[in-house]
């Protein structure tokens, strides 16, 4: 007889809990997803290293055509019925999903979302099951859908040739989005941080409703030229050149079904331009707004005008920042989001990167006030007032504050890495140009290679634009650093973007989720993992926001002789500055738009290291204190460590547990010891432990004698591996790339190493004794 108490977790899925999903009438291959890891792993950033967080991983997750309905974790049978509930109540709110079981192999544990008073929760036989059309008429009922409305929510999303499936949230906000439309709401919005996939939501949204026939027509507006080619290119594609066309040189054919346009190219001052009314009022059944927060709102907007015309049309607004202040309402317009998804979310499931933060503070920035009758380069008299951030390079312009400014954006290159894309943001053109003068002198070893090395890319300059494309492209080497206004603020898909420099003093918060939107992007494959924000500014203090939900690794202000790399080892929400990129910069009254001044010194002053917890918020108390209150959250006591330590295979767990708690290891080895081992570091922090160094565990190894057991060949690959320990930490013994790399592949390949000892089993053995007499001490 079968004993269910020996059987694993996954025995008892494999045995009970598929088959009765199959009994019920769910197809396993279409309707169900099995051990679903629905996030990627937050990424951790260890020096220029990085490892990934623990993966969201359902047991079963059950779909009625697009729709996630259920939810379904498994236990061992030596658990009760009900024990994975809490965890799949978890997920469920995550996922957006109603029904919710947990299973032993015994039995189902239902709970219902859907009920509002009475038994939430009940016991079901594995016979019980619901089918998949019992689960989707109260699926149906909970989310109050007729007849009618049911068939537009069935239609599916589109599939390609690879298959690839919507990420959960990108499920939720085409579902929610649906149900919306097919109950016949006419405006919804949608917030979802810069790089979670705006476009590709919006597609499916549109290709499911137009199969449906719920809408035939699409109107796509856009504010830049570039976002209407990448999305009509890019994500639409499938809808095929004979249903798609973009709207330009004021020509209109209405023979087409999905239309891209600019805001600009169907309005006008005159009304002969405005070609959206060659269009009958009710022509399109649906117009999307991509970018809201860009104006498409605002009540005095010419654009406004669009929405307005085409008013019995479903419109879908898409934003990454809805924008709420006295003159713009996305909320107010489109009502409360019907989903979101933030930047700190997007950090935490892995799919955005996280960043840290260099803060640069130059002498003059606290104030720099010209000698009374000082005249400046061209022969004005400067006015005689306290300048600073605020009026550099907007009223007063300082030769050698840009050159200083451009001498630590090359040092940091130069310190990491030369070809990494940056883009500086400046005040306005004219301090973009000056900026990529100074760059241009600071790089010019890397003109004879790459002659576009340094650009300037901004709305009055052509020649510059045209290089948007090859400075956005994965592929495309140059250019490489790109000095801007306001063009590449926002929706310009910038998918390699490692250096953000905030030159410009950035006032709007919605401006600045924008900016850090730029760099936010994942390339796991080509090596962008995290980005840095190099800012002079101040404007990093908007993480202290309550507005803000981003995630900083770290904040960092270098001294006057320090590099402007973080170390390696282990007032007003609007103001002057939310001017567009292209508005002209005008003369005041009197004396000339900007005094030029270059006889005034330049230098980097202040040392003072900031960190941003795991939660977003900076961290007030010492880095100490914080990472000692973080450790024993999870560790109560020295025995509980030790023990935890002990019986992990792998230590580098614990330490990677700890650093997505917030515990920053490398940050903490430059303050307190760069030679502690990441054990030291824990024990001596919140445990109040004398700490060693790792070349101190190390001799101690060599003074017990204990390799004298092993043969001359074993002896000597431990040996060189307790060097290795000495120098690197606990990480290289257990990495399995260690033998393949020096000193270590002199000893031949990993299979010729590993005979050293007998079998694979035998140098496993040998790692975990070696790791065990490391903290034997302890």
């Amino acid at each position: 007889m079968l004993n269910k108490k020996a059987l694993t977790e996954r025995d008892i899925c494999t045995k009970f809990i598929t088959p009765a999903l199959t009994a019920a009438g769910w197809d396993i291959q279409k309707q169900v997803r099995e051990e679903w890891a629905f996030t990627d792993g937050r990424i951790i950033v260890r020096g220029h290293k990085h490892t990934r967080g623990q993966r969201k991983r359902a047991d079963y997750v059950l779909f009625y055509k697009s729709t996630m309905v259920a939810i379904i974790e498994a236990k061992d049978n030596n658990h009760s019925v009900g024990h994975g509930m809490q965890q799949a109540k978890d997920y469920a709110d995550i996922l957006d999903i109603p029904f919710i079981y947990s299973s032993n192999g015994d039995a189902f544990l239902e709970h219902d979302k859907s009920v509002k008073e009475g038994i939430v929760e009940k016991e079901l036989s594995l016979e019980e099951f619901p089918t998949p059309e019992a689960l989707w008429q109260r699926y149906a009922t909970f989310k109050n859908l007729s007849p009618q409305q049911q068939e537009v929510v069935k239609e599916e999303n589109h599939k390609d040739e690879t298959d690839l499936a919507p990420r959960y949230y990108q499920q939720i906000a085409i579902n929610r989005t649906i149900e919306a439309v097919a109950r016949g709401e006419k405006r919804t919005l949608l917030v979802m941080a810069t790089g979670t996939g705006k476009t590709y939501t919006a597609f499916q949204i549109i290709w499911r409703l137009w199969k449906a026939r719920t809408v035939k027509r699409v109107l796509y507006l856009a504010d830049r030229n570039i976002l209407v080619d990448q999305t009509k290119t890019g994500d639409f594609r499938p809808f095929g050149s004979d249903i798609m066309t973009k709207i330009q040189n004021r020509q209109v054919d209405k023979s087409y079904q999905i239309y891209f346009a600019l805001y600009q190219g169907l309005t006008g001052n005159e009304e002969d331009k405005n070609i959206f009314k060659q269009f009958s009022p009710d022509f399109f059944d649906m117009v999307v707004v991509d970018e809201c927060h860009r104006g498409s709102a605002k009540e005095e907007s010419a654009w406004r005008d669009v929405l307005t015309y085409f008013d019995s049309a479903i419109h879908l607004g898409l934003t990454a920042t809805p924008k709420e202040t006295k003159d713009t309402s996305n909320i107010t317009y489109f009502g409360e989001p019907v989903y979101t998804y933030s930047l700190k979310q997007g950090i935490d499931d892995g799919f955005l990167a996280p960043y840290k933060v260099v803060r640069i503070s130059l002498n003059v920035d606290e104030g720099y006030r010209p000698e009374k009758g000082k005249i400046d380069k061209y022969g004005h008299e400067i006015e005689d007032r306290i300048y600073n951030t605020k009026d550099f390079d907007r009223n007063l312009v300082i030769d050698d504050r840009t050159k200083a400014a451009a001498r630590k954006i090359s040092e940091y290159l130069k310190l990491t890495d030369r070809m990494a894309k940056t883009i500086v943001f400046c005040v306005d053109t004219e301090h973009a140009e000056r900026m990529r003068q100074a760059l241009v002198n600071e790089n010019s070893d890397m003109l004879q290679t790459y002659p576009k090395y340094v650009v300037r890319i901004t709305g009055d300059d052509e020649i510059g634009k045209k290089e948007l494309y090859n400075f956005s492209s994965v592929l495309e080497k140059e250019p490489v650093i790109a000095t801007t206004s306001k063009l590449l603020t926002t929706g310009v898909d910038t998918k390699m973007v490692k250096l953000i420099v905030l030159e410009a003093g950035i006032q709007s918060m919605t401006e600045f989720k924008q900016i850090i939107g730029r760099g936010t992007r994942l390339r796991e494959d080509d090596g962008k993992v995290y980005f840095s924000i190099m800012d002079f500014r101040q404007v990093t203090n908007l993480f202290a926001d309550p507005d803000f939900d981003g995630d900083p690794v770290v904040i960092y202000e270098p001294g006057p002789d320090e590099p402007p790399v973080p170390p390696v080892k282990p007032d007003d929400k609007a103001g002057p500055d939310d001017k567009d990129d292209d508005d002209p910069i005008t003369d005041p009254p009197f004396g000339p738009k900007k005094y030029y001044v270059n006889d005034v010194a330049v230098a980097v002053i202040n040392e003072r290291v900031q960190y941003y917890g795991a939660d977003g918020k900076l961290i007030t108390e010492s880095l100490k204190n914080y990472s000692r209150n973080k450790i024993l959250s999870e560790y109560t006591s020295m025995d509980d460590f030790l023990i935890k330590w002990n019986e992990s295979e792998r230590k580098e767990a614990i330490i990677n547990e700890l650093a997505e708690k917030g515990v920053l290891f490398e940050e903490l080895q430059q303050e307190i010891g760069k030679d502690m081992d990441a054990f030291d570091l824990i024990v001596h922090i919140a445990f109040d432990r004398p700490p060693l160094t790792r070349k101190e565990r190390a001799e101690e190894v060599k003074k017990r004698n204990y390799f004298e057991k092993y043969g001359s060949g074993a002896r000597e690959v431990l040996q060189t591996l307790l060097e290795k320990y000495a120098d690197e930490g606990i990480s290289s013994l257990e990495n399995n790339s260690v033998l393949t790399v020096k000193p270590l592949n002199q000893f031949g390949t990993p299979i010729e190493i590993v005979k050293r000892f007998g079998k694979k089993a035998d140098f496993e053995k040998a790692i975990n004794e070696l790791e065990q007499e490391l903290y034997r001490s302890a």
